[in-house]
Order: structure tokens, then sequence, then C-alpha cells
């Protein structure tokens, strides 16, 4: 949906809010429009944040995403699509995209909002991220897992038998990023904990990327 100019150019001095909801997942959720973008947010997290999603915009750049033969992208906690936007807008790929959103409110924004700008072809499904890649037998060159309840990952996403799935998913040379909260001290303790515990068991050759107050885990 495209924006009044003057709204933009407002979005710049303040945050613009949209849309508030609630839903059986996200009990407080807010769409806004910041510098520009839209930005899905929860009182303690970003979920979406187009080109600024700095998570995985940092982590594109450090992987050197443009040289990368990708087309076939799977992302796990879709939000507003904030991944096809920069990866189709900023980054220039050509890719076909599979997106996994649980929350409806979520995916109804995104296609309201967002969707219509992207040319990408883009399949939604709006589905439990964890039944979903048990049960999906399509390769991809790309998984992005991020999958927050406001600022805690699900356990069942931090399990041996999920991360076995999401490697049946990937191609040969594929690439799958993770992301984790790495700000807090508590968040650091746990995501050092899954790394050498659960994440390298499943991908002995993983490695990990610092994007600020994030740690973007890698499976090689």
């Amino acid at each position: 949906m495209k924006q009044p100019s003057w709204k933009i150019w407002l979005s710049y001095l303040t945050e613009i809010v949209l849309e508030r909801g609630a839903s059986d997942v996200n009990p407080d959720l807010q769409l806004g429009l910041k510098k520009g973008r839209y930005c899905l947010s929860t009182p303690n997290a970003i979920y979406s944040f187009a080109d600024l999603y700095d998570n995985f915009s940092r982590a594109f750049e450090q992987v050197n995403i443009r040289e990368r033969a990708i087309r076939q992208v799977l992302v796990l906690g879709f939000g507003l699509g904030s991944i096809p936007y920069m990866l189709e807008k900023v980054f220039g790929k050509n890719c076909q995209y599979t997106g996994v959103e649980v929350d409806e409110l979520v995916a109804c924004w995104a296609a309201e909002y967002v969707l219509d700008e992207l040319s990408s072809p883009i399949q939604m499904n709006l589905a439990d991220a964890a039944v979903f890649v048990e049960m999906c037998r399509q390769k991809f060159d790309l998984i992005t897992m991020d999958i927050f309840i406001d600022n805690e990952i699900p356990d069942v996403f931090q399990e041996i038998d999920f991360l076995e799935n999401l490697k049946a998913l990937l191609n040969k040379n594929g690439l799958l990023m993770y992301n984790r909260l790495f700000l807090r001290e508590t968040d650091q303790e746990r995501t050092k904990s899954f790394f050498e515990n659960e994440f390298k068991t499943v991908f002995p050759d993983s490695r990990y990327l610092t994007t600020g107050g994030n740690r973007m885990l890698l499976s090689h």
C-alpha cells in the first residue's frame, strides 16, 4: 500500500502508527511507518523493517549474497517480508520465495502493505514452521530462520529434530541463516550454548556472524 508523500516525510521525524492489533500468537503488535519503511514490532522486538532490518542486511553483506547462486528461498517467520524485500530491492536477487508465517494478522498486514511492492514470486503459507519443515519435500538454496515470539525463540525451534529437518531441506551448498539474540548476558549464554550443543551437532562446519545485538548462525 503506497503511503502519501507527506506521511513518508513525517516518518523520518517520528514513527507513525498505522495499525495496532493482537492475535493468539502475539498479544501486542504494532505496524508503523518509520524512516519511510514499514516497521512491525512488539514491545520488546522488531519483527520487520524492510531494508533496515539490520540483522539480516549486515549478514547478507558479510556472506556476499550478491555472488551466491540463490534461486529458491525459504523464509521461516515471514513477518512483513523484510528478507525478500532486501534481497530483491537491495541485493538484486531474482528468487522464488516460500514464506511461512504462523500469525494470521501479520500475514494479512504483509499482503495489504508490502507484498504488492515486490515483483518476486512469493508462496505464502499460514502454518506452524515446525510442522511445515517436517512435511515439506522441496529443496532450498537459502533458508532464513527468524522466528520469535516477542524476544523469545520457542523451544521447538531450538531442538535438534527441527535442525535436522532444516538440514534435509537444503540443496547441496545451500545455506541456513539462523537469527539469535546476543545483546543481554542471558541471551549470549543461551546462544553460545545452543550453537555449541545443538547447532554444531547438526551442522559441524557451522560458523556465526555478529550483527549488532544479534548473532547470525550459519550452517557453513
